[in-house]
């Protein structure tokens, strides 16, 4: 076990992986962590890289080893139990990553992300704005892919013109997040 101590060397901001998983087992399995699926066709192994992890969110449907729990918890993994889609969060272990120790962050800036979070207008306004420059990304990348366009897809076409130009109107005019999930999702149905 000793050879985990050095799991932590990477800095958590440094980390790129998030999991979400659904329906399997997480379990330790020759110095490893692994996540076990099953279908129609057998059982499926998939690796869990732990020293560049961050979070791993267990969903609906899953199951945890104690060794498991206690390699990740050496790893510095921060472990979350959470119910459908992700949300919300109703157990953790390890926070640590919230405020390391080897790289400081004021106060302020996690007060600042919670209070965004929990203020419904501001994060309606950000969802918004995100859908705002998916919008416009959509209208760049469409008027510069090639393969979009030998593919049928012009961004000029009256359907999707038509499709983005309702998108557009409803993601000003929505007055909830639920809103402008529902317009997201009616504006996906019309792009296909």
């Amino acid at each position: 076990m000793e050879q985990l101590t050095d799991l932590k060397a990477i800095l958590h901001s440094k980390r790129a992986n998030l999991y979400y998983l659904e329906k399997c087992r997480v379990m330790q399995k020759d110095g490893r962590i692994l996540y076990l699926t099953e279908d129609k066709q057998g059982k499926n192994y998939w690796n869990i890289p732990i020293a560049n992890t961050t979070v791993i969110l267990l969903g609906v449907g899953t199951s945890i080893t104690q060794a498991a729990v206690r390699m990740l918890a050496q790893a510095g993994v921060l472990v979350g139990f959470c119910g459908g889609g992700g949300t919300p969060l109703l157990m953790a272990n390890e926070v640590e990553w919230m405020t390391p120790q080897n790289e400081y962050r004021p106060t302020e800036y996690l007060q600042g992300w919670l209070s965004f979070w929990f203020d419904d207008s501001k994060r309606l306004s950000a969802a918004k704005k995100l859908q705002q420059l998916r919008i416009e990304f959509l209208n760049k990348s469409w008027e510069k892919d090639s393969s979009l366009s030998s593919a049928g897809f012009y961004v000029d076409d009256c359907d999707i013109e038509l499709a983005l130009q309702r998108f557009q109107k409803k993601v000003d005019e929505v007055s909830s997040v639920r809103h402008l999930l529902t317009a997201e999702a009616e504006f996906a149905k019309k792009s296909v």
